[in-house]
């Protein structure tokens, strides 16, 4: 995470909130061949577990189960140009949103993996409305199983929450406006609008 504390980001409920809404990203854990990487999709199971899974031929399947690893989510990132600020002197940098989880790691029984599946997929189903919830009874009887047989679940247990929202907050009030301007012209709204938001409200921490 960035070290200047201005951006620092440590509100636990948005950034639970933060990772439910992007509900992807790259979990890392060291391995006896170094580290490794997984690109996963996540769900929250309470307040302090992430239910995910991996696939048996993971680099990470036969390594995370008890092991301390770190979650990644980004979300909105862009880069800004000094000419947007008004200001002399200034020089480029990029703007970002983005979270750490860290915790401990756990195979899921079997027997849980179903539960698990429903739980991730239900969780963008439901965002896909109106269309119809899938559910794998839409499946052939019997084929799920198999299917499942390929991938291990896992939960990890935040312990650990960091978090980042470099939005150019060590700006004054005019140059933020007008970098935010400039995102937007750029067509980048998303971002412009984030930007704008820390000039009318003390940044959330």
């Amino acid at each position: 995470m960035h070290p200047d504390p201005t951006f620092g980001w440590r509100d636990q409920q948005a950034l639970r909130a933060f990772v439910g809404a992007q509900r992807f990203g790259m979990l890392f854990a060291q391995t006896p061949d170094g580290p490794a990487v997984a690109h996963i999709p996540v769900v929250w199971l309470d307040d302090r577990r992430i239910g995910f899974h991996l696939s048996r031929g993971n680099r990470l399947a036969k390594h995370v189960d008890g092991a301390r690893a770190l979650f990644v989510v980004n979300g909105p990132h862009a880069y800004v140009s000094p000419d947007w600020y008004g200001l002399a002197d200034q020089v480029p940098t990029w703007n970002y949103v983005a979270a750490e989880l860290e915790g401990d790691v756990r195979a899921l029984p079997a027997d849980a993996l179903p539960d698990l599946i429903d739980a991730l997929s239900l969780d963008s189903e439901t965002r896909l409305a109106p269309k119809p919830v899938w559910t794998r009874d839409k499946m052939t009887p019997g084929l799920f199983d198999r299917m499942a047989g390929a991938i291990i679940g896992y939960e990890m247990q935040v312990t650990d929450w960091r978090g980042t929202r470099k939005l150019g907050q060590n700006k004054v009030p005019a140059a933020r406006s007008g970098a935010a301007d400039g995102m937007a012209a750029a067509g980048d709204g998303a971002m412009a609008a984030l930007m704008r938001e820390t000039l009318t409200r003390a940044d959330a921490v």
